[in-house]
């Protein structure tokens, strides 16, 4: 059934802007539930990989129409499991007047899931009235596998490996395993397989830290050889690069990544990170800034990475506010009290610093600087010092 008004038009001088809202399920219906997530990610994907539209992820994942509104087109939808079918209901709305433009319920068996995902992607292409090259509409029609069995274990996979913790890492691993044997060319599973390698060396969960990381590259590049057009597997070459410090060779990566999806977020956040750790922060605030655009309610480490860039530019107050966002969303995090502690000691807070210290040694027993730097990716000799400095004033060597 397809219900709305005619396709929408839009002025050429700027890239349409869009948000695919998390499609919604049934609370006690597991299959769609699954299946949910990979319909919406790959949604947004597609449309990313698109030259007319810029792509902002949904704020902080709600689905909220009434949302604080920041792209001009919002993409929702429902996802129902019935006897071996899935149901899809898919909407086009205008933000700005919450009127509703386009409306179509797809229906297929569960097998035939990656036509209908190439099929909701170009109706709502479609609708949009966007100039859509070859090029393009080749990248609608594929899937990065076809393996119904290997994307559910792929979208598991997912689900373990964004916890960031060693048991949950150990089981993102194992299910990528199930799905690369499901599907041997599956060049995504690889490169998230790469990421779970390269967390063990960053979070030194493994007893061979230099081990897991040249099997992260191993796996990153197994990915891009499969197929060298997927943005997330330079995203992982450009992460798992710049844990091993060649943030050149990482930047230069992550590069090739914007050239194929200019929405990427995290590309932008990544290359803002990595020119923190060369020394220039100047450089991560801009890139920086455009990633919260298209993530308007980003998670922890945008705020962590922002706060960190102006912790070393001098700006303290910047500093503390970016990184109290940071730990407002995941008060967990050892590298956003770490730079706490730090902008404490250069502000001369009385008592602040040494309290942030106290939670670093109850996220960490133990905590040694000189440990914790083995792993982290920071190349700048004066920021290292003033760092080290900073932290061995309130206890922390």
């Amino acid at each position: 059934m397809n219900r709305g008004e005619s396709p929408v038009t839009q002025s050429r001088s700027a890239p349409l802007t869009i948000s695919v809202l998390p499609f919604k399920t049934a609370a006690d219906d597991a299959v769609s539930i699954r299946f949910a997530g990979g319909i919406t990610a790959d949604l947004a994907d597609d449309l990313s990989r698109l030259s007319e539209i810029w792509v902002i992820n949904d704020p902080g994942g709600s689905g909220d129409l009434h949302h604080e509104k920041r792209a001009r087109y919002l993409v929702s939808g429902s996802v129902f499991h019935e006897q071996g079918r899935l149901l899809v209901h898919v909407r086009l709305t205008e933000s700005a007047t919450a009127r509703q433009l386009w409306s179509e319920h797809f229906d297929h068996p569960l097998g035939e899931l990656f036509d209908m995902q190439s099929e909701i992607s170009r109706r709502v292409v479609d609708q949009l009235s966007l100039r859509v090259s070859q090029a393009e509409r080749r990248h609608l029609a594929r899937r990065y596998t076809r393996n119904l069995a290997a994307y559910g274990y792929f979208l598991d996979a997912q689900a373990h490996l964004l916890t960031r913790k060693a048991e949950d890492n150990r089981q993102a691993r194992a299910l990528y395993r199930l799905a690369i044997e499901q599907g041997p060319a599956f060049a995504q599973a690889y490169a998230d397989l790469a990421l779970s390698h390269a967390a063990d060396y960053r979070n030194q969960w493994s007893e061979d830290g230099g081990a897991s990381l040249s099997r992260a590259r191993e796996m990153a590049d197994t990915a891009l050889h499969i197929d060298p057009e997927i943005p997330q597997t330079y995203w992982v070459l450009g992460y798992v690069d710049a844990q091993r410090r060649q943030h050149q060779q990482a930047l230069e990566s992550l590069r090739k990544a914007v050239a194929l999806d200019n929405s990427f977020a995290d590309t932008y956040a990544l290359m803002g990170g990595i020119h923190t750790y060369l020394g220039t922060p100047k450089r991560s605030l801009s890139l920086l800034c455009r990633a919260m655009r298209l993530r308007p309610e980003a998670g922890y480490l945008y705020f962590l990475l922002l706060g960190r860039a102006y912790y070393f530019l001098g700006d303290i107050e910047q500093a503390r506010i970016n990184l109290h966002e940071a730990l407002s969303r995941n008060p967990a995090s050892l590298d956003a009290h770490l730079y706490m502690a730090a902008s404490a000691v250069t502000s001369e807070e009385d008592g602040s610093g040494e309290w942030e210290a106290e939670e670093v040694r109850m996220i960490r027993p133990g905590f040694s600087f000189q440990r914790w730097l083995q792993t982290y990716p920071m190349t700048s000799a004066d920021q290292i010092e003033q760092l080290r400095a900073a932290l061995a004033a309130v206890g922390l060597r």
